[in-house]
């Protein structure tokens, strides 16, 4: 499968955004899908993920509450709002599909990784 990031941009603390992640090729509604992110001088680390029918979501503990993450497999894509942004939120975010059994926090059960959108935000 491919996924495209969109959605990214330069914001204020406290502003929202919302990323898109669209999929082609395999079947998208079979697979669990994740956000994860990369500020510079720093590991990807794990933002949110969400089951292949979105009955189950998980958020880093950075996230949770201000940022959701949704699914519409009919559109094949992946949202992650985020809201109440805050300057350590800036980094480039990558969506994945998660390829392997295991931990929905790990970023080493996730593949297929997009090309990644820049979130910035400034204070």
């Amino acid at each position: 499968v491919q996924l495209q990031a969109s959605g990214g941009g330069l914001v204020q603390a406290g502003d929202s955004l919302r990323l898109s992640c669209a999929a082609s090729g395999r079947t998208f509604s079979g697979y669990a899908m994740g956000w994860f992110r990369q500020a510079p001088g720093k590991e990807r680390e794990f933002v949110a993920s969400i089951s292949w029918n979105g009955g189950n979501t998980y958020y880093a503990d950075s996230v949770k509450g201000r940022f959701t993450i949704s699914r519409d497999n009919a559109k094949t894509t992946v949202y992650l709002q985020m809201n109440s942004l805050k300057p350590e939120d800036t980094a480039v975010y990558y969506c994945a599909v998660k390829v392997y059994s295991g931990s929905y926090y790990d970023p080493v059960n996730f593949g297929s990784w997009g090309q990644g959108t820049q979130v910035t935000v400034s204070s």
